[in-house]
């Protein structure tokens, strides 16, 4: 989940449309959701910790008697993980219900954001490509010079 301290995730699917990710084969790929709810938790945990709240680690789900199943992959765990109803003997835990409703707790998780709309804007002639180069390339720059 962490890339360089800047935390966030990344799922990368292949260019090639007879790729296996694209059908659903219960051999090769059960819950096949599962992985961007796996990675979406891994935020929601983070910010939890950043929060100060205690919670189970994404993880740790044989700790708390989960498996891995094999259709439905961690479904169950993933359920109870996000409703805070995996059974303890100090009762009931996972996410706590505000944690959907906060922003990422620190303002670093911020530094580096991006407008979506100017990052799929294609240049229209050739100043807006050069001016596009050199935006790209200052940014560069300025990121470099913010990591040493």
């Amino acid at each position: 989940m962490d890339y360089y301290g800047i935390g966030f995730s990344n799922i990368r699917l292949p260019n090639d449309s007879r790729s296996y990710v694209y059908r659903y084969n219960s051999r090769v790929n059960t819950f096949p959701e599962e992985v961007f709810l796996h990675e979406f938790l891994h935020s929601l945990e983070r910010n939890s910790e950043e929060y100060g709240y205690s919670i189970p680690q994404l993880h740790d789900y044989e700790v708390y008697g989960y498996q891995n199943e094999s259709l439905t992959g961690q479904k169950k765990w993933y359920t109870d993980y996000m409703n805070k109803n995996i059974n303890t003997t100090e009762g009931k835990i996972g996410l706590p219900e505000e944690i959907y409703n906060l922003k990422p707790a620190k303002n670093s998780n911020f530094e580096f954001s991006t407008n979506m709309k100017e990052v799929f804007k294609e240049p229209e002639n050739i100043i807006e490509g050069i001016k596009e180069l050199f935006d790209n390339l200052v940014n560069k720059i300025n990121y470099i010079g913010k990591m040493g």
